[in-house]
């Protein structure tokens, strides 16, 4: 049985994420490990969650920032780039903003830079003015260059923005940037960046008044939980007392370690969360430093 998005009152969170694309499936995925599971309707464009009252609404990027304004869902997961060229717009428009970016994700990070002919030489924001640049972003470009006292063309384009110099629509382009073979494969080269940007968590610029304020800091708490822990380990290892102040100083990134006494004796055993990489020299430093029976663990959860 399929649960209508439009039913559910105001006792549960609904969170807009990607129907398809770059963050769908990150997005999915980082909502699993929080311990969140749905029933998918049959038309794929509403997932009601089972473990937790938090829906799932499968939607385009481009269309999260103004649902969330509208309040068709609670919270979305969406790229800066987005809620940056929407909320532009909207504070330009209306002189306020409807939305604000909650967390950053560390997924599907991108660039937002100014593209240029590969035969020019980059001089400055001052070389852009009289010239036309193509962009799917004009609300941060016109931005941007407003800031720079640059008077530029705004070419706006919905897409293959990379493609304009070669069309004679644009002299340069804006554009967003990741690995930079496209722009290589049209004979461009990236200059100044305007916007870095990744997945974020968009949500309401008021806090919620009802019971969707329990539950979205309950989400909050185990995302912060699970993006902390994505990346640490728990160390373990034994050492003698005289040489633990040796071995602090090598866990820069660990929390307080857990010192236990062995057997009475002068031999204690640690246990220290680190949050950076746990790499073979790093190892071996902490072995030289007095460190013995050194195991690394991986971290599946963390609830503070």
């Amino acid at each position: 049985m399929s649960q209508s998005p439009v039913q559910g009152g105001r006792d549960r969170l609904r969170i807009a994420i990607q129907k398809s694309g770059r963050l769908a499936d990150p997005a999915r995925a980082l909502l699993t490990s929080c311990g969140l599971s749905w029933r998918e309707s049959r038309d794929r464009l509403f997932c009601y969650g089972e473990s937790l009252p938090i829906d799932l609404l499968l939607v385009r990027d481009d269309d999260i920032p103004g649902l969330i304004r509208d309040g068709v869902c609670d919270l979305g997961v969406v790229g800066r780039n987005v809620l940056a060229e929407q909320d532009i717009a909207l504070r330009r428009d209306q002189g306020a903003s409807a939305f604000r970016e909650w967390r950053s994700l560390g997924f599907g990070g991108c660039r937002l830079s100014i593209a240029i002919p590969e035969t020019w030489e980059w001089s400055g924001a001052a070389q852009l003015a009289g010239l036309r640049i193509a962009t799917s972003y004009p609300a941060i470009l016109g931005d941007w260059l407003r800031e720079q006292g640059v008077d530029a063309g705004v070419v706006e384009l919905s897409g293959s923005v990379e493609i304009a110099p070669k069309l004679g629509q644009a002299d340069a382009i804006c554009d967003l940037v990741s690995s930079g073979a496209t722009l290589a494969a049209n004979q461009l080269k990236p200059t100044v960046t305007l916007l870095e940007s990744e997945a974020v968590l968009a949500g309401p610029v008021k806090p919620f008044e009802d019971s969707r304020a329990a539950l979205a800091e309950l989400l909050l708490r185990r995302l912060d939980g699970v993006l902390r822990m994505r990346h640490s380990k728990l160390l373990m290892f034994q050492a003698s007392r005289e040489a633990v102040p040796g071995l602090l100083p090598l866990l820069p990134d660990a929390e307080s370690p857990t010192v236990m006494q062995i057997d009475g004796g002068d031999g204690l055993a640690l246990q220290a969360l680190c949050h950076g990489a746990v790499t073979w020299q790093r190892l071996e430093e902490l072995k030289r430093a007095g460190a013995r029976g050194l195991l690394v663990l991986p971290v599946e959860g963390m609830l503070a």
